[in-house]
């Protein structure tokens, strides 16, 4: 089993259209608070994806690099067609997401430009 900052080989190869089941998009954080409900530390976080997709919330484990205060107006890339999922008492309808440092934190993925929100990566 691997974890969250494997840094072994690839996995299994994929057919393309696997790939574009998972929809994932850019949003831009909106508010971001502390969440010391959860057995981890984390950050509830609430992402504008604009369009269709609108506002979402995420749990996200990223107290290591990031402080609520700096994080609204950052872009975050994040999958939005997994089902909610249950985070204590927190519903977390996205999956924000990042890669490991060198100790195995969190650090967020998005655009190195600005970018319009909800735009589909390709």
């Amino acid at each position: 089993m691997s974890s969250a900052s494997d840094t072994g080989g690839p996995a299994a190869a994929i057919g393309f259209d696997d790939f574009l089941k998972v929809d994932i998009r850019v949003g831009t954080i909106v508010e971001a608070l502390p969440y010391p409900e959860a057995r981890k530390p984390a950050l509830k976080l609430t992402i504008d994806f604009g369009g269709t997709i609108g506002l979402k919330k995420s749990s996200a484990q990223i107290t290591r690099h990031y402080k609520p205060e700096e994080l609204p107006g950052k872009q975050v890339l994040a999958v939005v067609n997994f089902p909610p999922r249950q985070i204590g008492k927190f519903m977390s309808e996205v999956l924000t997401l990042g890669v490991p440092d060198a100790d195995g934190e969190v650090v967020l993925i998005g655009p190195g430009l600005d970018v319009p929100k909800g735009g589909r990566l390709f």
